[in-house]
């Protein structure tokens, strides 16, 4: 895999799978409801795939280190994986109840985020335990505040 797929591929699965992540649990804790998530999911899918793509074509150009076919393949990738992770969340929530899709979302985001940490890890001859662990935590995090945000939206504006 070429330095601009490689690029795509890690981007778009890390950003995927956080940025969904904590959309579906904060959704989640807000509204409990089925369709808020799936539309949620979907929005995200398309409009932030397109935005982290157009980020990283723009970051790949500042650094004026690659071909102009370079940079578009990164952005490609990017969208095309980020799209793709994004949608992944879609299957679950729609084959399982809401409480027991997030649960899956989230056993499934986490061993994405740490498969990929170790194979990042082994490739540069690091042992793979610290940076998984240092991943699965910041991804972890991201999971609880957007719960206790999700949570506070719903005690504060659910009357409305």
């Amino acid at each position: 895999m070429n330095h601009s797929w490689k690029v795509g591929f890690n981007f778009g699965l890390t950003s995927g799978i956080i940025t969904t992540l904590g959309l579906i649990v904060g959704l989640n804790a807000s509204t409990h409801s089925k369709l808020v998530v799936l539309g949620g999911i979907l929005t995200i899918a398309i409009a932030d795939s397109l935005s982290d793509a157009m980020g990283i074509h723009v970051a790949e150009e500042a650094k004026n280190e690659h071909t102009h076919k370079e940079v578009w393949q990164s952005t490609f990738s990017t969208f095309i994986f980020k799209l793709l992770f994004a949608l992944s969340f879609v299957i679950p929530v729609v084959l399982f109840q809401l409480p027991t899709a997030i649960i899956i979302s989230v056993v499934w985001g986490l061993l994405a985020i740490s498969t990929l940490s170790y194979f990042m890890a082994k490739k540069q001859k690091k042992k793979p335990w610290f940076p998984m662990f240092e991943h699965i935590a910041l991804t972890v995090v991201v999971i609880i505040l957007t719960q206790l945000i999700g949570m506070g939206i719903a005690k504060i504006f659910g009357g409305i």
